[in-house]
């Protein structure tokens, strides 16, 4: 059997190129999101990262409904203190200050755990990160690599931190990436707004949950044929590359082909 086939997973024919799916949920644990978890216990702010849990649990049920497989990290550190940034860097911005306060999230600890709002089901897969980006020295490439996963969605915290290293690490190996706008959250308001403007700008596709629920519809009816993703006239494509500011690659198909 082809290990592909050990895991079920939303696959959509568009064309010759088969869009395969993967949500990633970026850190949303205890110790960042629960009241009497680290940053609840050094004064931080939590409420902006409380508020997206009802969201992200309608995207997961989405996506495990669809098929979609479910990747979450956990951000953690080891009690000995052996891997704090300030073992390693000279320059560190004040910010980076509340690791030194008190351990957060360590290895093994309620601290360290998803919320239990969100947390994996017995098909889900977890990776422990310990740096802001989800392929830093983790198994996550060779996992979607071996089911054949091309396309991620990005959800969790912090926006403008994790979330976004992780999806810019994603784009520059060769994956396709959509941020979910509404399901994730920045300590910083400006932070996730320039976030979310940079990924639109450069990198994917920038969508609500319910705009991403509209994406897969759309993209089930290319695969059925009551829409064809070739033809130039059919306005409901023509409306989704305009609306995500995306490439017309029909059209640069035909340039080729005029030009030869």
């Amino acid at each position: 059997m082809d290990v592909a086939e050990l895991v079920i997973m939303l696959r959509v024919q568009v064309g010759k190129t088969a869009l395969s799916f993967g949500l990633v949920v970026v850190d949303m644990q205890n110790g960042f999101v629960s009241k009497g978890g680290s940053y609840d216990k050094l004064g931080m702010n939590i409420e902006a990262f409380r508020k997206i849990i009802p969201r992200m649990r309608t995207l997961i049920a989405f996506c495990r409904n669809e098929d979609v497989p479910i990747f979450y990290t956990e951000a953690v550190r080891e009690r000995s203190g052996i891997d704090l940034l300030t073992n390693i860097h000279m320059i560190l911005p004040r910010t980076r200050e509340e690791r030194l306060k008190a351990p957060i999230t360590v290895r093994g600890t309620w601290d360290s755990r998803i919320i239990d709002e969100i947390k994996p089901g017995r098909n889900d897969h977890v990776i422990i990160k310990r740096r802001d980006s989800a392929f830093q020295d983790t198994e996550l490439r060779v996992w979607l690599q071996s089911v054949g996963i091309n396309t991620l969605i990005f959800c969790g915290i912090d926006t403008s931190i994790c979330v976004e290293t992780s999806l810019r690490d994603g784009f520059n190996l060769g994956y396709d990436v959509i941020l979910i706008s509404d399901a994730t959250a920045s300590g910083v308001k400006k932070h996730y707004e320039t976030t979310l403007e940079r990924v639109r700008d450069y990198y994917g596709i920038v969508t609500s949950i319910n705009g991403f629920e509209k994406i897969i519809k759309l993209l089930k009816q290319i695969e059925g044929g009551t829409t064809d993703y070739n033809d130039m006239s059919d306005a409901r494509v023509s409306r989704f590359l305009e609306k995500h500011n995306l490439i017309d690659l029909r059209r640069v198909k035909q340039s080729r082909v005029s030009r030869n």
